[in-house]
């Protein structure tokens, strides 16, 4: 049990401290209390604690973040995709690091967490000022797991808001006419902005993966370009799938898969490695959307990703329901499906309204219903 003794400080002022043993056994105390019920409640709590699991030695509190960061990001290594991985190692560096290394956990109050994201978000977009609170917050929830801390205090900080994102679509008539600028890539194109593969599944695909006979698509690699290097994994939600295509695609695809063996890549590099993504401007995609903005001064600046959004409202256009166009593009849930284009399935509050009032007028000549 705790004892309560009484002791002097150096300016003959009467204090109180607690000595009590810790679970594993070593006696310790806590000093510098001036009231003998506040070093009673102490030693209370200590006892509490200890007896639901819940004690924290306070010497493992003076651990610096800069002392665990470096170790739970090797962790993390081991799980997560290169890309991901990166984008924590930069927020590390960058940011975590140089606020927080030399702070011991335990002197890390929420209300200093929350200041930092303030001052953050003045200066960077919220992407980046909410990766830098996951790093921090997870590194901290690994120190209360390993009893370091009895709570996290970057728990529940308030982040930035990010800004709705509008997407991009083309029509059917603008998807052909940038195929068409594309040359080579032409089957790509038209690939990607029909069944919204993500760009490392496409560029990671061989002539092996494609059923032609069928009209599938195998898919269970994916190619990712981190910096200037490649990385060939699994796909982003870790199964497997497989896509349907339409015919014109097939033939497409049959066309650049002529005088390929199965196990060459579809669209391999200049140098033939995998196909990075083109760029933004002086690539082969920006250039083949100038050629259509010279003819079309209306057609719109896209992205190899923001085909990937055309080829869910041409599969919405065409009556998919929301768990199709999921399955096709490999999100997680259709709640995510919904929440990236809910602006697609507006249409159809007015198509189900059309509907329940055809239905209600058809039950009332019928009799079904009185009026």
């Amino acid at each position: 049990m705790a004892t309560v003794e009484k002791y002097q400080n150096a300016s003959g002022a009467t204090c109180y401290m607690v000595r009590y043993r810790q679970p594993n056994g070593t006696q310790t105390k806590r000093r510098g209390f001036s009231k003998r019920r506040d070093a009673e409640a102490y030693a209370a709590t200590v006892e509490v604690s200890k007896l639901t699991g819940a004690y924290v030695a306070p010497t493992l509190g003076r651990a610096t973040v800069g002392q665990l960061g470096p170790a739970w990001l090797a962790r993390q290594q081991a799980h997560m995709k290169p890309s991901g991985w990166r984008s924590y190692e930069s927020a590390w560096r960058c940011h975590v690091a140089p606020r927080w290394e030399t702070v011991p956990i335990a002197e890390i109050r929420h209300s200093d967490v929350q200041t930092w994201i303030a001052y953050l978000s003045a200066k960077r977009g919220p992407v980046i000022v909410e990766t830098c609170a996951s790093v921090l917050r997870r590194i901290l929830d690994d120190a209360v797991a390993d009893r370091m801390l009895s709570s996290n205090p970057a728990r529940g900080v308030k982040l930035p808001r990010r800004a709705p994102r509008r997407n991009v679509y083309l029509t059917a008539t603008q998807l052909d006419a940038l195929a068409t600028e594309a040359g080579r890539y032409r089957s790509l194109v038209l690939l990607l902005g029909t069944v919204g593969l993500r760009w490392g599944e496409a560029a990671a695909l061989r002539v092996s993966d494609v059923d032609f006979l069928r009209r599938r698509i195998h898919l269970h690699r994916n190619a990712v370009t981190v910096g200037k290097q490649t990385w060939l994994g699994t796909l982003k939600s870790g199964k497997n799938r497989t896509v349907a295509l339409p015919s014109f695609v097939t033939d497409a695809l049959a066309l650049t898969a002529e005088g390929k063996g199965r196990d060459e890549l579809l669209w391999p590099s200049a140098t033939g490695s995998y196909l990075a993504p083109p760029a933004a401007r002086e690539s082969w995609l920006s250039g083949a959307v100038a050629r259509c903005q010279a003819v079309d001064p209306t057609f719109p600046r896209v992205t190899a990703h923001a085909l990937r959004h055309t080829a869910a409202s041409l599969a919405i256009s065409a009556g998919a329901n929301v768990k199709v166009v999921q399955r096709m593009l490999g999100h997680s849930s259709a709640a995510m499906t919904l929440d990236v284009y809910a602006d697609l399935f507006d249409t159809d509050l007015d198509s189900v309204a059309e509907r329940m009032d055809s239905g209600w007028q058809r039950a009332g000549q019928e009799g079904g219903i009185t009026r």
